[in-house]
């Protein structure tokens, strides 16, 4: 998985991630490609746990723990969505899926800023 975020202080993050659950209902591993784990995100309904080893962050919402994590808002449901496959509209995000069954997948943020791209690698079933 990486993600770049433009703005006025341009971010690049890059990880091997472990995904499980559902977008109300899961939980997101981070891990370096050496193994060691960057970060561990739960979510459910009633709240949302960042914890990055040194320390624990909790939020009221899966989407509020992905802002403060990534500075994007990154649509939690349609990732869900597109990692199936299913071509999920989402207002400013544009996905592409044309690769999906090769275990990739491209989505772009134009609006609102700041400018975001995700790239996801996947292992298909």
């Amino acid at each position: 998985m990486a993600l770049r975020v433009d703005g006025d202080s341009p971010q690049n993050f890059s990880a091997l991630f472990d995904l499980r659950g559902t977008a109300d209902t899961g939980e997101l591993r981070l891990t370096s490609p050496i193994g060691s784990t960057l970060g561990l995100a739960r979510w459910s309904p009633a709240e949302a746990v960042l914890d990055n080893g040194s320390r624990t962050y909790r939020f009221d919402t899966a989407g509020e723990l992905i802002r403060a994590a990534t500075g994007a808002d990154i649509p939690l449901d349609a990732l869900f969505s597109w990692l199936a496959g299913q071509d999920k509209s989402v207002p400013g995000w544009r996905a592409d899926l044309s690769q999906v069954d090769a275990g990739r997948i491209n989505a772009w943020r134009d609006s609102p800023l700041p400018r975001a791209e995700l790239r996801v690698i996947f292992d298909t079933p």
